[in-house]
């Protein structure tokens, strides 16, 4: 008996034993050689240079949004480079009718589900039509609130459940969200209820500047899973094709009612935290970003297409093209976009304005006409 109490003391071998189920899945390697054939998913050569394609076009959109950030064309913006592969091979495992709860590091997701480009370019400005969604477009504006989008997630797949939908929510946040109350209350809720949600924690390693080691003791985030009752896998994010088979199982699990997932990305941004500002040379050497430019998705999907015979420079030159003539179109249809009044976000914000805003409205109104 004594013995027996012993061992369930033995609380560092419970956590070795649970740290052991979650090793990193990768498919590709760095110089995209495929090392795990069992796992490689389902695709034909057409969707691997779709999804090629995608990931080489968001990293020009990228490169252009900082220019367009900095020359005072738009407002807020949080760099993706890097990210690629966490987050477009996700998305490009999801069918129309599934819903994206991003973050807001998580725009190109909803401009490959079918948000126009011209739109993003307008939320990032703040201005209301930016995320005034088209029909069927199955997405909802990017979070600000670290987090929330996890609760906001669990309730909309809960809905989805309710209604008999075969369709699924997922949500994004990054290694700082998992530190915050609504990442774990999100999870406990959908995992109670088996609701069909995927929640992907993108590891790119600093919280803004707080490196992953100091703000958690675990050594996955994935393991989180363990105390909502669902599955975690941990992926390597700078790898498309893992990224992709990890959705793809976890959509296929919410689907058929066996409840969510939580897939942790092993990725790594770029640039900055945000252009507002941030530094990254205060918090990360020049060492730690050499070795993860090592394992660039783009350069890595690149090898791996072109020992098939997939890709050419020429592909990703006509990519590039059509990329740069897309935002230059979308960028002037926005500045196009009628300029935001006072009376707009009042009209917008309630369906039966307050008496006191009634009276606002009238003096701002009046003073709009002139």
């Amino acid at each position: 008996m004594a013995s027996n109490t012993k061992e369930q003391l033995d609380v560092k071998k419970q956590l070795a034993a649970v740290e052991e189920q979650f090793q990193t899945l990768q498919i590709l390697n760095e110089e995209g050689d495929v090392v795990n054939e069992a796992a490689m998913p389902e695709l034909s050569d057409d969707q691997l240079q779709e999804l090629m394609r995608r990931m080489v076009y968001t990293r020009i959109l990228d490169q252009r949004s900082i220019s367009l950030n900095r020359q005072g064309r738009l407002g807020f913006y949080a760099p993706t480079a890097g990210q690629e592969a966490s987050q477009l091979a996700s998305q490009f495992a999801l069918e129309k009718e599934d819903f994206i709860l991003p973050g807001y590091r998580d725009v190109p997701q909803l401009v490959w589900h079918g948000l126009p480009l011209y739109q993003a370019f307008l939320w990032s400005r703040g201005h209301y039509q930016g995320m005034n969604i088209p029909e069927g477009v199955n997405v909802l504006h990017p979070q600000i609130i670290i987090g929330a989008q996890y609760v906001q997630a669990a309730g909309v797949a809960l809905g989805m459940k309710k209604r008999g939908a075969k369709a699924v929510a997922i949500t994004y946040t990054g290694d700082g969200g998992t530190s915050q109350g609504d990442f774990y209350e999100g999870m406990n809720f959908a995992g109670a209820f088996k609701a069909p949600a995927i929640f992907i924690a993108q590891n790119n390693r600093f919280a803004i500047s707080t490196p992953v080691e100091k703000q958690s003791a675990s050594k996955t985030l994935a393991q989180k899973a363990v105390a909502a009752g669902i599955p975690g896998i941990q992926v390597d994010g700078m790898d498309p094709l893992a990224v992709y088979a990890a959705t793809h199982q976890a959509r296929e699990r919410a689907i058929n009612g066996e409840g969510p997932t939580l897939i942790e990305t092993l990725t790594y941004r770029y640039g900055p935290h945000t252009m507002a500002g941030d530094d990254p040379t205060r918090y990360r050497t020049a060492d730690l970003d050499n070795e993860w430019e090592k394992k660039d998705p783009l350069v890595r999907f690149r090898k791996f297409l072109e020992k098939k015979g997939l890709w050419s420079e020429e592909k990703e030159s006509e990519v590039i093209e059509a990329a740069k003539e897309d935002i230059k179109e979308a960028i002037k249809k926005a500045d196009a976009a009628p300029k935001q009044k006072v009376t707009d976000l009042m009209s917008i914000t309630y369906s039966d304005m307050p008496y006191n805003l009634k009276e606002q409205y009238e003096i701002y109104k009046a003073k709009e006409s002139k």
